[in-house]
């Protein structure tokens, strides 16, 4: 017994508590993250904080040990500010539920109303989006604690809530074809009832495939503006899936470089995109203009494009073979392995 109660502590201590103290060893930087999350209107410590974070790098490196840069260069990555007010709710902090509710409330129910075809006025988008909120406070049955206790911040708030809402509506679906069959045993049943719901249930959004083509579109968009080395760290982080310090060796720079440039590279892409899809196009026709997207609908591309990752890097990053990026003097062409 305590052989077993000493391996057990190891492994507590290697996973959270060893993230944790990655994270606390750079004072400065946690500090700014804090400041960033804005925590302190909520009241919530340094130390909450400072859990909270490593609970996300957990969930994120899924029991590997990560080092000091791939940790900073993920928590740079994460949406502090909305992690903050997550954070807050969870813990159950009155200021910060009014906050939620008065930003988030509406939203929801704009969204169960598109989900339902109906307006957001609709009963049916009011029950829908407000039968969430018992789940988020931590009063459904199911559940142990607040919701929001799996939001990561990997996400925007409302993309996460967007795709919570989402399922939730599924799983309605899902209980009332079962009923249905219940009730139809006999053969007698109502077949158009379960082929609607079956097909409610394969696309719950049925201009999902239209905002995914927008999204891949504004983002090779995006990337044909960015500067070479931006694009040949993206490609190599995300595409070949390498470390910091092998991009670091690749291209002659420090780790610390390499991710400050893919933070500065992420943030330029994501506003790049932003505002491709804000701002609409000229139609392809010529006749008249595409519309610009709104704030919800730009949400909804970024969360069916973090989903399922429908995205092809290889087709994303593709470029000639024969081209090269210029580093500090240096020629370093780019490998040709799948890209």
């Amino acid at each position: 017994m305590d052989m077993h109660a000493k391996k057990s502590s190891a492994e507590d201590a290697k996973i959270p508590g060893g993230v944790a103290g990655i994270l606390r060893s750079d004072g400065a930087i946690l500090a700014q993250w804090c400041v960033q999350a804005g925590i302190a209107e909520w009241g919530i410590s340094t130390e909450r904080f400072t859990e909270e974070l490593a609970r996300c790098a957990e969930a994120r490196f899924r029991g590997d040990q990560p080092n000091g840069e791939d940790l900073r260069a993920y928590v740079g990555t994460l949406r502090l500010k909305d992690l903050g007010l997550a954070c807050a709710c969870a813990d159950g902090v009155a200021e910060a539920w009014e906050h939620f509710v008065g930003v988030y409330r509406g939203y929801l129910r704009a969204c169960a109303g598109a989900m339902l075809a109906r307006s957001a006025s609709a009963p049916e988008a009011g029950d829908l989006a407000d039968s969430l909120f018992a789940e988020l406070y931590g009063l459904s049955a199911e559940k142990r604690g607040s919701l929001l206790r799996y939001f990561h911040g990997r996400s925007s708030l409302k993309t996460w809530l967007r795709a919570v809402l989402a399922q939730r509506h599924v799983d309605k679906i899902r209980a009332g074809r079962k009923f249905e069959e219940l009730e139809d045993e006999d053969g007698r049943g109502q077949p158009e009832s379960r082929i609607a719901a079956r097909a409610t249930l394969q696309v719950a959004d049925p201009h999902r495939a239209k905002y995914l083509l927008k999204f891949t579109e504004a983002l090779q968009t995006a990337l044909k503006n960015l500067d070479a080395r931006d694009v040949e760290r993206l490609r190599m982080y995300y595409g070949e899936q390498k470390k910091l310090a092998e991009i670091g060796r690749a291209l002659g720079e420090h780790e610390s470089s390499v991710s400050r440039h893919l933070e500065k590279a992420r943030g330029d892409v994501r506003h790049a995109v932003e505002e491709i899809l804000r701002g609409g196009s000229e139609a392809a026709n010529g006749d008249g203009s595409i519309v610009g997207m709104s704030e919800a609908e730009i949400a909804l591309c970024f969360e069916y494009a973090a989903e399922d990752a429908p995205i092809d890097l290889d087709k994303l990053f593709s470029r000639s073979p024969a081209r090269k990026i210029e580093t500090g003097g240096k020629e370093v062409r780019e490998p040709r392995r799948g890209i």
